[in-house]
């Protein structure tokens, strides 16, 4: 009995994260319907109802999101022991999630991470995609990317990128056509691909600095896509002019495809942190992560 209870509520937990009997399944490595089975073994044993179920989602009651504010921390330190356990070990081991934006994984990220696991065969690391500002700790990630100006106070910073410029580009057909913006109010004229913030809903407004003075302006026009990739592409198309990090752009401009305007005006600013909750206790393996991305 206590065996049974102990591994239906392990799997109760893990449903209870997810708020999905799919992804929870994956993880625990069994199917939906064994998983479904045990948890409805589980609340008839204790005899109370913790999870609502429809066709599209599950989440937990009320009693089950206070069993499982209750068991959490207690998880978290034995989960936290076993891996102390292993690190012990001569060659380094563990499991490190992580949560970064497209760009950053793309450009700082991932190119470190690929020699890091080289190095490191049994560190197995998992990075979840997203452009919001994820909460770290809600969602259980050991750490996130972010840029410097977006951590919060309370959180562990460590810079693993250089500073970074933004830029505002469109094809040479498009300027061809629609005239050059000389100041960042001059967009406001031009069709301009925007971009909606995931965690807020709202468009993005361009942000600009000259002299030390910021300056932020909403544009409009026919297109929105939170793709960076399809961002510049649409500019090379000629549908808009795109506001993007200036790395992304060097290929493109170089081989006349895209025209960079209004630099004057794009100032420089801190780049990417790896940041994490200063209260948590980590582990050697993700101690041996943060070296092997910290920026110098």
């Amino acid at each position: 009995m206590l065996k049974d209870n102990i591994n239906d509520l392990i799997s109760f937990m893990v449903v209870a994260r997810e708020r999905s009997f799919t992804r929870a399944a994956a993880q625990l490595g069994v199917s939906q319907s064994a998983l479904s089975h045990a948890m409805r073994n589980l609340e008839n044993r204790l005899d109370v109802r913790l999870l609502t179920r429809t066709t599209r989602s599950v989440a937990p009651t009320e009693a089950g999101e206070r069993l499982y504010q209750s068991l959490s921390p207690h998880l978290q330190e034995i989960e936290q022991e076993i891996t102390a356990l292993r690190d012990s070990r001569e060659r380094p081991a563990g499991n490190i999630r992580l949560t970064a934006a497209e760009h950053s994984m793309n450009t700082v990220l991932w190119p470190r991470l690929k020699t890091f696991m080289q190095q490191y065969p049994d560190i197995n690391i998992e990075v979840i995609v997203d452009n919001g500002l994820t909460d770290i700790v809600g969602e259980r990630f050991d750490a996130g990317v972010r840029l410097v100006e977006q951590v919060a106070r309370d959180m562990i910073a460590v810079r693993i990128g250089p500073d970074m410029r933004m830029a505002v580009v469109g094809s040479p057909g498009y300027f061809a056509h629609r005239g050059i913006p000389q100041t960042p109010h001059d967009l406001q004229h031009h069709r301009c691909i925007n971009m909606r913030l995931p965690t807020r809903g709202g468009l993005y407004a361009w942000e600009f600095e000259r002299n030390g003075e910021p300056l932020r302006v909403r544009v409009e026009g026919q297109l929105t896509l939170n793709s960076l990739p399809q961002r510049i592409e649409a500019a090379e198309a000629g549908l808009g002019l795109a506001y993007v990090p200036e790395d992304t752009i060097v290929d493109g401009v170089a081989a006349g495809r895209l025209q960079h305007v209004l630099a004057d005006w794009c100032a420089p600013f801190a780049g990417y942190s790896l940041y994490y909750p200063s209260r948590r206790q980590h582990t050697a393996a993700f101690a041996l992560l943060v070296d092997a991305l910290r920026y110098s």
